[in-house]
């Protein structure tokens, strides 16, 4: 049996291997390179007995491998929150659409039901499977069925409640990436005082350059992932509220434009 992955999970693996590629090759090529030159002139100065002011380049602040994990999930989550975010956008967009032709001042009774059902159902496949016309058809579906305008909104808070339920889930890997940035910028800390430990017997000699190096290493891949964890939250965050905006917006056209026509026998 051949295994169909979905055009959604598919598009997640490409961004994760290109973020891989493109995050790595510039850290390769461009930071560690130029981070490694300054900190061997830094510690020249430093072995000549200069009097020699740290510099916190930008290469430097970032050249650890733990920033270049974060950097990679920091773009990964930001692909998949592009994604989701196009989606919603092309789904606010049939919003303004009239998807219903219903005349104003128009009833609808139960047997008209599965004539403005075809429209919807026209639609094409992809445009079918979004929100708002998946809530009209099971609408009126409902309708012809049971010809209880309750039953109908019923059916549609219930079909809003879903979706939003659905869309949060979805949310599940953005949100552990948010966590997890933190978590390797603790984890270069970890290893940035381990090391600097490590060579607490130099510092006693009077070399302190390897001490130093450690504890920049400690403290800058806790700043780094702190600081794109901030910049995750507040993506995921605009992302959740023009999600949970389309269901409301959905529930209402659905309201407006369909409910209230309805008339039960």
């Amino acid at each position: 049996m051949k295994l169909k992955l979905s055009p959604e999970f598919t598009f997640q693996l490409v961004a994760l291997l290109i973020a891989i590629i493109v995050i790595h090759a510039l850290y390769v090529g461009v930071i560690r390179p130029s981070a490694e030159a300054q900190l061997q002139v830094q510690m020249a100065q430093q072995a000549a007995g200069e009097d020699v002011v740290t510099q916190r380049s930008l290469a430097i602040v970032i050249r650890d491998f733990e920033q270049e994990a974060c950097f990679i999930l920091l773009i990964w989550a930001l692909a998949i929150m592009a994604y989701k975010g196009r989606g919603a956008l092309r789904e606010q967009a049939l919003l303004e659409r009239s998807l219903l032709d219903i005349p104003e001042g128009t009833t609808l009774l139960p047997e008209d039901a599965r004539e403005y059902s075809r429209s919807l159902e026209a639609l094409p496949a992809q445009e079918q499977d979004y929100l708002l016309p998946r809530t009209l058809l099971s609408a009126l579906q409902r309708f012809a069925t049971t010809g209880s305008i309750q039953a109908v909104s019923d059916t549609i808070r219930e079909q809003c409640e879903v979706e939003s339920d659905r869309l949060d889930s979805e949310l599940s890997m953005v949100r552990y990436i948010a966590w997890a940035i933190p978590s390797i910028g603790f984890i270069g800390t970890v290893r940035g005082i381990g090391d600097a430990l490590a060579q607490a017997y130099k510092a006693v000699e009077g070399d302190i350059s390897g001490v130093t190096v450690s504890l920049g290493v400690a403290f800058n891949s806790t700043f780094v992932a702190l600081v794109l964890s901030i910049i995750i939250m507040f993506c995921l965050h605009q992302l959740q509220q023009s999600q949970e905006k389309l269901v409301l917006d959905c529930q209402r056209y659905a309201d407006k434009r369909l409910l209230r026509h309805l008339v039960a026998h």
